[in-house]
C-alpha cells in the first residue's frame, strides 16, 4: 500500500491474460481474495497478440477493467514495438487514470497512486 492505495501485484511463471475470459477471470480472483481493484503486472504475463490492436484484444479486455472499475499498470520493455497506433494508445492510456504502460514496476506503482 502507498498513499493509502492498495495494489495487488500479480506474479507468475506463465501468461495470466490469454483472452477475454483469463483477463476477467484474473480481475474477479484478485477482487474475491483481496477487495483490491488496482491491479499491477509484467507485460510478460500479458499475451502478445495484445500489443497488436488490429486484433481488437486490447480493447476488449481494457474496456472491462474500466466497465468492472478496476485500474491497471502493466510494466515492461515496449521498445520492441513499432507501431505508431500502439504507441499513441500507449501515449493515451498513459494521460488517463486507468490504464498505464509503463517500463518499470515502480513507475507502475507511482501511476496508480498518484491518480486515484
Amino acid at each position: 500500500m502507498k498513499n493509502n492505495v492498495e495494489i495487488a501485484h500479480i506474479t507468475a511463471e506463465e501468461v495470466v491474460i490469454n483472452d477475454l475470459q483469463s483477463a476477467i477471470d484474473l480481475m474477479m480472483t484478485v477482487k474475491y481474495e483481496t477487495g483490491i481493484k488496482n491491479i499491477v503486472l509484467s507485460k510478460e504475463l500479458v499475451v502478445d497478440k495484445f500489443f497488436i490492436l488490429t486484433i481488437g484484444l486490447a480493447g476488449e479486455i481494457l474496456q472491462k477493467f474500466i466497465n468492472y472499475q478496476f485500474r491497471i499498470a502493466i510494466y515492461g520493455d515496449y521498445s520492441k514495438y513499432t507501431s505508431k497506433p500502439l504507441k499513441d494508445f500507449i501515449y493515451e492510456s498513459n494521460n488517463g487514470h486507468d490504464i498505464f504502460f509503463t517500463d518499470s514496476l515502480q513507475m507502475a506503482i507511482e501511476k496508480l497512486c498518484e491518480t486515484k
